[in-house]
C-alpha cells in the first residue's frame, strides 16, 4: 500500500548570517510581499498560495530551500521512502519529542519535511 504524500505550504530558506538582512529586506523592500507577523520572531512572507520563511542558519555558508509535504500516515510514509532508500537526515535541525514527522532529503540534496498536518 502507497502512502499518500502532497505538497505543503511552507518554504524555508535557510540563509547564513552575512546574507539573512539582505534576504529579509529583498522579499520586503524590493518585492513588497505581504509580511507574516504572528509569528515572531520567525520572518515570513506570503507567497501566493505559500509561506515563505527566511530562517537564519548560522552553520551554513550559502542558503539553501527547503520544502514541506504532508502525510495523513507519517509511520506508512515513512516506511515507504525507507523501502525506496530515501536518506533520512532528522540532525539538520531538531523537532519536537513526539513530532509526527521528520526530515528528509531529495537525491539532489534538498531538505524536505515529510509531516502530517497536525504533527506539532
Amino acid at each position: 500500500m502507497n502512502a499518500e504524500i502532497n505538497g505543503g505550504i511552507d518554504i524555508a530558506i535557510k540563509v547564513p548570517p552575512h546574507q539573512f538582512q539582505q534576504t529579509i529586506e529583498f522579499y520586503r523592500n524590493v518585492l513588497g510581499l505581504p509580511e507574516i507577523t504572528d509569528k515572531a520572531p520567525a520572518t515570513g512572507f506570503i507567497l501566493g498560495p505559500n509561506r515563505l520563511w527566511i530562517d537564519e542558519a548560522p552553520a551554513l555558508s550559502q542558503a539553501e530551500v527547503w520544502l514541506e509535504l504532508f502525510t495523513p500516515d507519517f509511520k506508512l510514509a515513512e516506511k515507504q521512502l525507507a523501502d525506496a532508500g530515501v536518506v533520512r537526515c532528522d540532525a539538520v535541525e531538531p523537532l519536537p519529542e513526539g513530532f509526527k514527522g521528520g526530515w528528509v532529503m531529495s537525491p539532489c540534496n534538498i531538505v524536505h519535511m515529510l509531516r502530517e498536518p497536525e504533527a506539532w
